[in-house]
Parts: C-alpha cells; structure tokens; sequence
C-alpha cells in the first residue's frame, strides 16, 4: 500500500508489494537445478560447471543481442531509468493511462472493390474496431469512393488513416474532402498518410511499389493539408525496412533516420519544431518473438523521445504515436492457418509492449484480399485479448522484469548507434535528399546481411516456420483468395521453401525404412517432414526384416531413383551396408542416409540429420529425381 494514500501514485510515492516476503532467490541454487537438466540431455559435459547454463541457454537476435534465459538483478542494474508511464522517456507508455483498458483496434483495407470494402467497414466498426486504415488508389480502394467507404462512418469518432504511395496527396485530399463534407473535425489519430521517404526506402531496397511517390516536398504539402484540418499528414513506416527482412535494430534506426528527415523538412518548410512533431505517426511491425518485440516497442519510445529532445520538442510533445502491424515477412502461405497463431502471439507483444493502435492482419493475407471470415478472426484476435484476457489492463506490464528492461536497453543503444551512423552519412553530404538516398544504401547492406544471416537459420531450421519448413502437408488445400489490385511487395522469410512448394517434384523419394515401425519411426518421420518440406512426395517400405523385404517393397514402388535409409544404428551396422549394395542393384541411382553417414558400411551419395543446411540438401535432392 503507498505510503501516504492521499497523495495518489507520483514519481514520489513509496509502494510496498510484500509478495516476495520470506523468498529469498538463489541464482546458484537455479544454475544446479538447470545443469542438472542439461546435463542428462547431453547438452551439458558432465565435468562442466553449472555456470555454463547461461551461455548455453542465453539465445540472440539477428542484431546479436543476447536474450537471457532469466531475469535477475544484476542484470537490468546498470540500465537506464524507464520512469513511469506517460513520462520521460517514455520507455514505460506514451500516456499513463489506455482508453478503455485496451488500444485502438485499427482494421486494414485494401480490396479495390468499393460495395465489398464498405460492407467490410460497416461489418468491422459494429463489431469492435475503433479505426480504420485504408488503402486508396489504382488497385487499391478507388479514391473516388473513399465518400462512400465511409459513409456510415462518424469520422469525428472513428480516426482514418490512409495511405496511397502512388499519389499521397490526391489521398489526402479525398480524406479531408470527406471530413469538410461531413462537417466535423477528424478524430484524435487520424493520418492523411504520407510517406515518401518509406516509398524511397522500399525502392532501395528492392520491395519498391510500381509508380511510387518519392520526392520529400510532397510531405509538406500533405502536413499543411491536415495541420488546417487538426490531423496528422505523416507515417514515418518503418515497416518499409521490415518487409524487406530488416532486424529490430535495423529498423529502429530507420525511424529515427526517416522521423528526423522530415522534422528537418518541416520546419525548413516553416513549421515550429513541435507542430511538425506532431505530424508524425509511427508505424512499427510485430513478430511472433514475443520478447524482442516487446523490447522494440518500448526501445522505441525511448530513442524517439530522445531524437525529439535533441530537436528541441516539448517534453509533452515527445511520446511516439505508435502504429503497430503484424509483421507480413513472418507469414506463410502454406498451411495458413498457422498465421493465426503467429498474429496472436505478435498481437500480445505489442499490446504488452504498449502500442497505441494495432492491426492484425487476416491470416490469408500473403494468399490474396481477405474475406469475411478471416477479417473476423483477425479483429477478434484484438478483442480477446483486450476483453477476456485483459492484457491492457496494467500499463507496460512488462515494466520491473530484468530480462526485458535489459533487452530494451540493448536494443535502444543498439538502434541509437546505428542511427548515428546513419545520419552522420547523411550531414557528409551537401544535399540533405542525396544525404538521405547514401543512408539508405548504408542501411540496405546491413539489411541484405541480415537477410543472409536469417536465410541460414530458416535453411537450418534453427528458426522454424510451422507448416512449411516444419511439419509440411503436401496434401492440404489452400484456401483460394482474389487476386490483390495492388501488390506490396513482401521478402517472406519461408519464401525459398514456398519457392519450392510451389514447384513440386515429379517423382518421389523412397524411404527404406528398417527393422519395426517402433524402430524407424523416428527417422523416417524426420526424413518425411524434410522431403515434404522441399515439395518432395515419399513412398514408405513400412515394417521390414531385412534387405530382402526392403528392396521388395523398393520395385512394388516402381523403384525411384532417389532411396533414403531410415532406420536405427544398430540396423545400420549389421545390414546397412547390404542393403545399399543391393538398392544400387536394383535400380537406385542415389542413396541418402538418415543419420550420420558412417553408421552405414557403405558409400552413400547424402546423409540429413537435425542441424543440416535443408535448403541445400532439398534442392541437392531434386536435381537428382529431375535428372
């Protein structure tokens, strides 16, 4: 209970919370305790001490920070204060408190078709979502409709956020046509939506939409638009780097590059410093790495209030307005189901991680425009969490925990420093705008070694995608979509197994499995989901008692040039290397083994076990059935 219940909560109230009484933690006693675990694995030599835990359990991001397995003291004691929430800097919540014990549900449109998209709009607003960002444009929701998308919609109610990176100025001005003719002034939150730079990043990047706008001075003329009508004209979108397989530091920094752009734009244009801080929206993504995510949306905050504080904004003026979208790289379009619970999870970390407004987008979303179920379950996702399992009801919940006030130190210094790299290359340069371009060159390197970096975990399947990678069907059918108007272009990190899904092999792989199934279950199974996970079809020998039955069931399988033995090390050893000899007899042209290749006496041609490079062995594999 506070010290003086009258003074309410302040940054000078004591609070006493009495649950850890009497618990007195011991990190050594859970260093024994873990060992001990790992140890019986066989991750941990017997003779290793217990303290080596940490480094075997402390796993990192693509940025190289390392997320510890548990939170202590020590860890966090060198970080700087958070404050509270709604104060400097902001770590801890742009406000103190979340309207309604939630955020701003914000529902994505982008269906070209006008009765369709106002019937999604009515359908969304009667059902739980409080904004709407819609897409406008050739492909897009026709600009000339945007009156009759949001007829029914009390725009002094409801904040609309558009965006058109073809013409961003013609969008914002439907936007504000529809506000004059509705006589009101917008909702608070409200976004005419430019952004050039983003479209100038994604170009640089190679995920550029056809036609886009890139020229800055755009963004003046739409801030000056919505600054008479009392609403935003900018979205700093960092989303533009994430999509193209950026890092959480990567594109932190990016924001910080693109926001302190535009303040510069801005006020040469002849806004003061704090009006053209309060043009700017931020738009950040969510993974399904819960707690990297988490410590990117509060890292956010900090270093953008920090950027504003060097420019001179207001202390009340510096909390990031924070748009965040479920990542569109971390989805799959096979099994997509499965994006349901990728969205939920990256939903929960940015409500966690304090967000102001969220948009989960519809599980179908990398197969084509959404439909009415998936749009539901994606504004439900929302709901759930907000309604039933309360997530918002303690602001920054994740505040006080080590390990991730920690990891939201790290990443906040990290993205600090890539920022000043940056926007040092930006004032070697004469011209701000080629200043900006080198930058963005700068950042593409780092972007493209990141995307290597992660290729190799997804290849490994040390970063698994359920579905795809991991326990593939080949046999499932895809829900059929409509085709999108207009593509945003998307570096998904299954692509290269997608790649080859799509183009699915001619002929199959045949498993020769050995012994009893309890025997070669195991592998073969492995074996099974990593062919499937390539678009390669298995035929199974099944329960065998030796080379005879094998190779039997090998030519009733019209004998595939491809074998893969599948069975325990013992097998192996006593007639493995038989079996070989007589596969290659009876037609088969490459011989791959489950395991490691030595447990075989024997040549083999390949070998698959757990840590391989996958992408590299499917593709070894399928220029093998194809020749």
């Amino acid at each position: 209970m506070a010290s003086d219940p009258g003074s309410g909560v302040g940054p000078e109230a004591t609070v006493a919370v009495p649950l850890a009484e009497g618990v007195e933690p011991d990190v050594h006693a859970w260093e024994k305790a873990t060992a001990a675990v790992l140890r019986k694995t066989k991750k941990l030599a017997d003779d290793a001490p217990d303290a080596d835990v940490w480094a075997l359990l402390t796993r990192s991001t693509l940025d190289g920070i390392g997320v510890a397995p548990l939170g202590t003291p020590a860890l966090s004691a060198d970080v700087a204060p958070t404050g509270l929430p709604g104060q400097a800097p902001f770590t801890r919540g742009s406000a103190a408190t979340r309207e309604l014990d939630g955020w701003d549900v914000r529902a994505w449109f982008a269906d070209p078709d006008a009765d369709l998209t106002a019937q999604h709009v009515l359908t969304d607003v009667e059902n739980g979502v409080n904004s709407l960002w819609i897409a406008v444009g050739d492909g897009a929701v026709p600009t000339d409709a945007l009156a009759r998308v949001l007829e029914p919609v009390f725009v002094d109610l409801a904040p609309v956020v558009v965006e058109d990176p073809t013409d961003p100025l013609g969008a914002a001005q439907a936007l504000d046509a529809v506000v004059d003719d509705k006589a009101v002034d917008p909702a608070p939150g409200t976004s005419y939506g430019a952004d050039p730079l983003g479209s100038l990043a994604r170009t640089t990047l190679g995920i550029g939409v056809e036609g886009a706008v890139t020229d800055p001075s755009v963004a003046v003329d739409v801030a000056r638009l919505a600054q008479r009508r009392g609403a935003r004209g900018i979205v700093v979108d960092a989303t533009a780097v994430h999509d193209a397989g950026a890092s959480d530091v990567q594109e932190l920094a990016y924001s910080l590059l693109a926001g302190a752009a535009y303040l510069r734009l801005l006020t040469e244009a002849g806004l003061d410093v704090d009006a053209a801080a309060d043009q700017l929206d931020v738009r950040l993504a969510a993974t399904d790495e819960q707690f990297p995510t988490i410590a990117k949306l509060r890292a956010a905050r900090r270093v953008w209030a920090r950027l504003l504080e060097l420019s001179g904004v207001a202390e009340s003026g510096r909390g990031q307005r924070q748009h965040v979208v479920t990542s569109r790289p971390m989805m799959a379009a096979y099994d997509p189901y499965v994006n349901m619970l990728r969205t939920c999870v990256a939903t929960f970390a940015a409500g966690v991680g304090g967000a102001s407004s969220v948009t989960v987008l519809p599980f179908d979303e990398p197969l084509g425009l959404p439909e009415v179920f998936s749009r539901r379950i994606a504004r439900n996702t929302s709901s759930l969490l907000i309604s039933e399992s309360h997530v918002a009801r303690v602001v920054d919940p994740a505040g006080g925990a080590h390990a991730v006030e920690k990891l939201t130190d790290d990443v906040a210094r990290a993205a600090w420093d890539l920022f000043g790299e940056l926007d040092a290359v930006v004032a070697d340069s004469a011209d701000r705008e080629a200043g900006f371009a080198a930058a963005l060159d700068a950042l593409r390197t780092r972007v493209e070694a990141t995307v290597s970096d992660r290729a190799l975990q997804v290849a490994r399947r040390q970063r698994p995608v359920t579905g795809v990678s991991e326990f593939p069907n080949l046999h499932e059918e895809q829900p059929e979509r409509r085709p999108y108007g207009r593509t945003l272009p998307v570096h998904r990190y299954a692509h290269e197994f997608e790649a080859m899904r799509d183009d699915r092999a001619t002929a199959p792989v045949f498993l020769a499995t050995m012994g009893r199934v309890a025997q070669h279950t195991a592998r073969a199974t492995f074996a099974a989901n990593l062919f499937a996970a390539g678009g390669i079809e298995t035929v199974t020998a099944g329960a065998t008692d030796g080379v005879d039955a094998v190779v039997e069931a090998y030519r009733q399988a019209d004998a595939p040039a491809v074998v893969c033995l599948t069975g325990p090390d013992p097998l192996y050893g006593e007639w493995g290397g038989e079996l070989v000899a007589a596969l290659r007899e009876a037609g088969a042209r490459h011989v791959v083994v489950a395991g490691k290749p030595d447990a075989v006496s024997a040549d083999v041609d390949d070998s698959c076990a757990a840590g391989l490079d996958a992408l590299a062995f499917l593709r070894r594999t399928r220029e093998e059935l194809a020749s």
